[in-house]
């Protein structure tokens, strides 16, 4: 969900800038920046951002420069012509004198406050449009790299998952050989029986059968909720962290160190998925 977005429009007296940055975020985070001569319109604002932007952190700011020659300060002439007044009252001198002093007391100067223009606001709005087709159409293009990356990354789990598969059958020797090594070591005399038992009781434990067709599953679903158009990015994050609980009960039942070699390659892998599943709305 990151995102850029501009417009820039010149209009007869000032110069008016309207930026939208987005970050990645669950939930939609808006905050305007605008002059507040326009305050009455953030509610309008905010409305527009969300029904195209939905989700992300997202920083809206309208930056306005005069260029013509307009000011919102004047002088405040009944305030200094009756400062003039009174201070010949007081002593004699020369008007232009006495117009410095009273240029520097209280209230010579007042702000005129800018009022709200509809016409103006008009040409205004058309660049907010502006600039939110360009951080949709940012999005877009983000997307369609995300989308590649992603489908490279499920694949290359997909990869270590058969080579899970395929070292399965000789975890389990191995962890046969080492018990019955163990055992031996041990120099004892035992119920073949009753070790056969407990040895296909403690194998069940290691069993991981369910993980590895679980496992299949939900990245076949991944693949399959990504295609799809109306892509929904939250349901993504849900099955990334359905994967990733699988890969964790491999890992954590496989109790041999070339499967969980293999293990944590799948988390390395399934970590960058999660840095970017963000993005997706």
């Amino acid at each position: 969900m990151t995102g850029y977005g501009k417009s820039v429009l010149q209009l007869p007296a000032k110069k008016v800038t309207i930026e939208i940055k987005s970050l990645n975020s669950k939930n939609l985070d808006l905050n305007t920046r605008i002059p507040s001569y326009y305050k009455e319109k953030d509610i309008e604002i905010r409305k527009r951002l969300a029904k195209s932007l939905m989700r992300g952190k997202v920083d809206f700011s309208i930056y306005v420069e005069m260029t013509a020659e307009e000011t919102q300060t004047a002088i405040n002439k009944p305030v200094v012509a009756k400062y003039i007044e009174e201070l010949k009252e007081i002593t004699a001198g020369e008007t232009v004198d006495f117009l410095k002093i009273a240029m520097q007391l209280p209230d010579a100067l007042k702000t005129v406050r800018e009022e709200f223009d509809a016409d103006e606001w008009k040409i205004i709005s058309e660049g907010i449009d502006e600039a939110i087709a360009e951080i949709v159409q940012y999005r877009k293009d983000e997307a369609f790299s995300l989308e590649a990356d992603f489908i490279e990354r499920i694949e290359n789990i997909q990869a270590y998952l058969k080579e899970v598969e395929k070292l399965d059958e000789e975890r389990l020797d191995h962890v046969k050989a080492r018990l019955r090594k163990a055992i031996d070591e041990l120099k004892v005399t035992i119920d073949e029986n009753r070790f056969e038992q407990e040895l296909i009781y403690y194998l069940e434990k290691l069993d991981i059968n369910e993980e590895k067709v679980r496992l299949a599953n939900h990245l076949e679903y991944f693949l399959k909720e990504l295609a799809n158009e109306k892509s929904d990015g939250k349901k993504l994050g849900f099955i990334v962290q359905e994967i990733g609980r699988e890969i964790n009960t491999t890992g954590s039942k496989s109790n041999y160190a070339t499967m969980q070699q293999v293990v944590v390659q799948m988390k390395n892998e399934l970590e960058k998925i999660k840095e970017q599943v963000l993005n997706i709305l």
